[in-house]
């Protein structure tokens, strides 16, 4: 018999047996759509999948809301800086809507190519504005708001428990109060709705009660998860940077807004920080995503293996030999996995399977233990009095949590060899078949790309790689000269 599912809460920080009546309603904070998606963001969108798998084999149907944040909220917590999709839009020469659109595209392939199952809903900030301005309205009747020249204010002085969810010290609050605050009555006062410029038009702008403007970021999450899940939410999620301003900033609203608790049970995930320990961010540059792993060759199933080598609640150091070792981690535990389970299905009893599986599930339901659900499906696979049926019919049902695609067989690789106008030799692998006229073209673009190099013209041969991976190929240039040319 499976143990029960138990999960840390950050409203009560202590792991909790997890217990829901029907369907769980779980919202997680989704991707803000101005920019790629770094992989320190995919790793909380892995942590949420693994989430979302474990409640489903512990019996629970779940439905799950992500949203997409296309409404330009400005660049900090305190509601001041630029506008992040105009500062896309400007940095790229598009529109907005080009470059919410653009950038939701990248987020559902990556998603895709992690594994990570979809959700019931993606809902978009910018189909929701009236369920916010109709939020906004009733706080303002009910007395917790307050207006200045730049915006309509949350007063956060009339929510005494405000401070609970956080642990905010109020001694700090009061002492950061002293700052430059402008209008506002004290520092962790937030917008809930923004006036446009006066003397110019925003790219997104939309008219209210109170003139036009723009939704603060805060009330477009509180807004789209009670359009779509019951309250109280049974679970709400997100990296653990929200808990202190975004999440305490949502409980505040909702609470004071609806006079119900807002949510049950409270997860986030830490941070993945660079080797320098600072967190991965896209506002200081510091960043990598799933795509440059790609190009280095990266298959994306590795980096979410990497990701189970902590715990969800533990910083995880990025480094490129750690990404690499996860990769070599991988091809060992498929190979591993090939040569140690049968190749057919068998009726085998579920309870004997379960048996197998008692250290995995121990770790899973753990408060999602990965390092340790992963360390007992190696070894499984190493210990003999298991057979392999046995095997394969527990790893079938691992990898409903894991989802590293553990039984399905890649098509065999091809080889061939051309040799290239320029004298290079290229070395083709890879299972997909590519016209004539294709290969004709790769051929062309390696001669320019080594012509380049020889040049020491980086851009322009980063130019003709980023070409070749558009196209379906990863380039590699070997030891004895010779570049070998994958195609995914």
């Amino acid at each position: 018999m499976r143990p029960a599912l138990r999960l840390f809460n950050t409203a009560s920080l202590s792991v909790e047996e997890f217990k829901a009546d029907g369907t769980v309603g779980m919202y997680c904070c989704g991707p803000t759509v101005y920019n790629y998606q770094h992989i320190g963001n995919m790793r909380t969108y892995i942590f949420e999948d693994i989430l979302r798998r474990a409640l489903k084999a512990a019996g629970f149907k779940v439905n799950h809301v992500v949203n997409i944040t296309d409404v330009g909220h400005l660049t900090d917590d305190a509601d001041s800086g630029d506008d992040k999709m105009e500062k896309g839009a400007e940095r790229e020469g598009k529109t907005v809507w080009d470059i919410a659109q653009k950038y939701t595209n990248t987020f559902m392939q990556n998603i895709d190519a992690l594994n990570i199952e979809h959700p019931e809903a993606f809902p978009r900030a910018t189909d929701h504005i009236p369920e916010m301005i109709a939020m906004v309205q009733t706080l303002i009747d009910k007395g917790f708001t307050y207006t200045t020249d730049d915006g309509i204010y949350f007063d956060t002085a009339k929510f005494p428990d405000y401070v609970k969810f956080a642990r905010l010290d109020p001694e700090q609050l009061m002492a950061g109060a002293r700052i430059d605050m402008g209008e506002k009555h004290s520092n962790t006062d937030f917008a809930l709705w923004k006036f446009s410029p006066k003397d110019k038009k925003r790219a997104m702008e939309w008219d209210s009660p109170w003139g036009v403007g723009f939704p603060g970021w805060h009330i477009e999450c509180s807004a789209m998860s009670l359009k779509y899940l019951s309250q109280p939410l049974d679970i709400h999620c997100g990296g653990a940077d929200h808990i202190r301003i975004h999440h305490t900033n949502e409980i505040a609203q909702v609470e004071a807004a609806t006079g119900k608790k807002f949510c049950r049970h409270w997860l986030h995930g830490e941070w993945l920080v660079m080797e320098k320990g600072e967190k991965m961010s896209k506002s200081k540059g510091l960043f990598v995503t799933l795509d440059v792993l790609k190009k280095e060759g990266i298959n994306p199933l590795a980096y979410r293996l990497y990701c189970f080598s902590a715990h969800y609640r533990s910083p995880l150091k990025f480094s490129w030999t750690g990404i690499e070792s996860a990769a070599q981690s991988y091809a060992s535990l498929k190979k591993q996995v090939a040569s140690s389970a049968a190749k057919t299905d068998s009726d085998l009893s579920s309870t004997r399977i379960d048996e197998v599986l008692t250290a995995f599930w121990a770790a899973v339901n753990d408060d999602l233990n990965m390092p340790r659900a992963l360390a007992a499906i190696w070894d499984m696979l190493k210990d003999g009095s298991i057979t392999a049926d046995e095997k394969r019919a527990a790893l079938k049902i691992a990898d409903t949590i894991l989802a590293l695609d553990l039984l399905k067989v890649e098509a065999a690789d091809s080889v061939t060899e051309k040799i290239s106008s320029g004298g290079s030799k290229v070395v083709f692998t890879g299972s997909k078949e590519f016209s004539d006229e294709h290969v004709t073209r790769v051929l062309s673009i390696v001669d320019a790309r080594k012509a380049a190099k020889l040049e020491k013209n980086w851009a322009e041969s980063d130019r003709l790689r980023d070409e070749l991976v558009a196209m379906g190929v990863i380039a590699k240039d070997m030891k004895d000269g010779s570049t070998e040319c994958v195609l995914k």
